[in-house]
């Protein structure tokens, strides 16, 4: 076994502490010499550390997140053993080589095959023809990935980046090449065409936009919810006269406590107690799709608009909080998903989720499953409308729901049930207390 060196940051200039975004191998990894090790960028640029020899990794120092300076330690590598040939043997394959030539001189038909003018060559297509160089030249990666993604021929202006700061990832492009092969093997069945490429520009000045990374990886999930779960939306209204004038009067109370009490606070509690009146709600899909798996807790999601796109930050264990700490809570999140600051842990676990437009207003929608939740909540602006009650019409506030769920697990009966029961929760604060 060669002794193990420990191979460190070389030179970077002037850099004293840059970050590490990508780490480009593992342990027991064979690597040869100029090898890429690690990524790392700096405010101003990102820069590749290769290795300065060829070996096996047996100890890798250092994790994405890390700031390193010249001289920290990256890896340890046990270095290749290096076999060279023996002088002697050399010299021998050299002159065998050379006799072999002389001895063998061009026969008639050889001579004349290398003299004969070439015909023409077929010419392959280049696997990256089809790359979009712009979007390629602009889309945040390292050069290693991007050296893999040509190889593979993938455009990476179509991948997401799942790294630091949007960055693009080897395992990023592996993804998005699995992804493709499995929808060429499977197909979508829909016998959809392609959308034709357009240039709107002949037909008047257009502006290009970027798309955000959460445009992105928002458009991916909600296209294959759409396409992969049966959707239907039911609807409904609920009468929250009296559940607004409660609210109204809590509101200074609430203020008081540094916490604005919003009709979605209540609407999480009334959606809890339908959940556990349906636990049908409160489930999903196995893989196999051969079994429904219940749950026994309660989180829910929570659509949020930010300047970036939508979001959908969880609210967890909500049967187990007051009214109070919900709409702290709802506040809290509010704010993180607006500056940027929610955490992956911060989106994951829901069991069913609820999309508020009532700021904005609309009368109905029909909200997307959040798979692999099976049911979704979208909400609208509250109205006054006039309503028949004891030979007169009075006026009442009606609040608009849109139920969308899945059609493998929920029926149109199973369904008209769920907001039925949730309409009474909202028609009468008591209920919701019981």
């Amino acid at each position: 076994m060669a002794e193990l060196k420990e191979i460190r940051v070389p030179d970077i200039g002037d850099f004293k502490s840059v970050e590490v975004i990508e780490v480009l191998v593992n342990p027991g990894d064979t690597i040869a010499p100029e090898s890429s090790l690690v990524t790392l960028e700096s405010d101003k640029a990102s820069m590749e550390i290769p290795a300065p020899e060829g070996g096996v990794v047996r100890e890798v120092k250092v994790k994405v997140g890390d700031h390193v300076a010249e001289g920290s330690p990256i890896l340890v590598l046990e270095p290749a053993a290096a076999t060279p040939m023996p002088a002697a043997q050399a010299a021998s394959a050299s002159a065998s080589a050379s006799a072999s030539a002389e001895a063998s001189p061009p026969t008639p038909a050889a001579a004349e095959a290398k003299a004969a003018p070439p015909g023409p060559v077929a010419t392959k297509p280049s696997p990256t023809a089809h790359l979009n160089e712009q979007r390629f030249r602009k889309a945040h990666a390292s050069p290693s990935v991007r050296r893999f993604a040509r190889e593979l021929g993938v455009d990476l202006g179509e991948v997401s980046g799942g790294g630091p700061k949007g960055r693009i990832l080897r395992e990023d492009v592996q993804n998005y090449v699995k992804r493709a092969l499995s929808q060429a093997r499977g197909g979508s069945g829909l016998g959809v065409a392609a959308m034709p490429e357009i240039d709107f520009s002949q037909f008047g000045e257009v502006e290009t936009q970027a798309l955000t990374k959460i445009n992105k990886l928002t458009g991916q999930n909600l296209h294959r919810n759409w396409v992969t779960v049966p959707h239907v939306t039911q609807f409904d209204e609920a009468d929250v006269t009296d559940l607004e004038s409660f609210r109204k009067q809590m509101v200074e109370e609430y203020a008081a406590k540094g916490v604005k009490l919003t009709l979605l606070a209540f609407l999480m509690k009334a959606v809890v107690s339908a959940l556990r009146e349906f636990p049908r709600f409160n489930a999903s899909l196995d893989p196999t799709q051969e079994n429904l798996i219940l749950k026994k807790y309660f989180h829910i999601g929570i659509a949020v608009d930010t300047a970036d796109g939508l979001v959908v930050p969880v609210i967890r264990d909500v049967d187990r909080k007051s009214l109070i700490d919900l709409a702290r809570e709802l506040g809290e999140v509010s704010v993180r998903a607006r500056e940027k600051k929610l955490k992956p842990s911060d989106m994951q676990g829901g069991c069913f989720s609820i999309s508020s437009l009532g700021g904005l207003g609309g009368t109905a929608f029909t909200p997307i499953v959040n798979a692999p939740e099976v049911a979704i909540l979208g909400v609208s602006r509250a109205r006054w409308q006039p309503v028949y009650e004891d030979g007169e019409f009075v006026p009442r506030l009606m609040l608009p729901l849109s139920l969308s769920y899945d059609h493998r697990v929920i029926d149109g009966a199973l369904g008209a049930r769920f907001t039925t029961f949730l309409s009474k929760l909202l028609s009468d604060t008591r209920r919701m207390l019981l």
